[in-house]
């Protein structure tokens, strides 16, 4: 399967390339990039291309995954749908460079990726998790129309668990 190409108001959201690798791995020494994850040290340029090479066998295998952000051309994070195979669900998920924290364009990629799910792929129902203290990360949820369903444990912490159900949507539009 090739990687479908989405484009926002302001966004291009398109398969990894291994041209990622290096930028990506530079946001993610970014100081505070990964300060909410399970596991904050900055990954090894090696464990980034794992990573890259890992979201394309995702695609491949789920028919969904993260996508490469860019905004004018210039490679600025990821986002996209990931399988949750410990819960057997699909979460939304994204990670901008800090220079593009606070414009918004987290939640325009997450809401091309809820639309993807729901229109494309005929999912039922996304997940979104988040650390407790993400407060910026719970906005850009609800922005996207998710809502705090309860505290859970993913990824060996602590986070509060969002959802949004197809129907919900359904009813919005209405």
């Amino acid at each position: 399967m090739s990687v479908p190409t989405v484009t926002t108001q302001r966004l291009t959201l398109r398969s990894f390339t291994a041209q990622d690798v290096d930028p990506l791995h530079r946001i993610l020494a970014e100081p505070d990039a990964l300060r909410y994850f399970p596991n904050s040290d900055p990954p090894s340029r090696e464990r980034v291309q794992r990573l890259v090479s890992r979201q394309l066998e995702h695609w491949q295998e789920h028919g969904y995954g993260w996508w490469a952000v860019e905004l004018q051309g210039e490679f600025i994070g990821w986002c996209g749908l990931q399988y949750l195979p410990e819960t057997d669900e699909v979460e939304v998920a994204y990670l901008l460079a800090k220079p593009y924290w606070g414009r918004g364009l987290a939640t325009e990629g997450a809401q091309a990726s809820l639309r993807y799910g729901f229109e494309e792929l005929g999912l039922r129902r996304i997940v979104g998790i988040v650390h407790p203290e993400n407060k910026a990360s719970q906005w850009v949820l609800e922005k996207s129309g998710l809502r705090f369903v309860e505290r859970a444990h993913y990824f060996g912490m602590d986070c509060y668990r969002y959802l949004i159900e197809r129907s919900s949507l359904d009813r919005r539009s209405e």
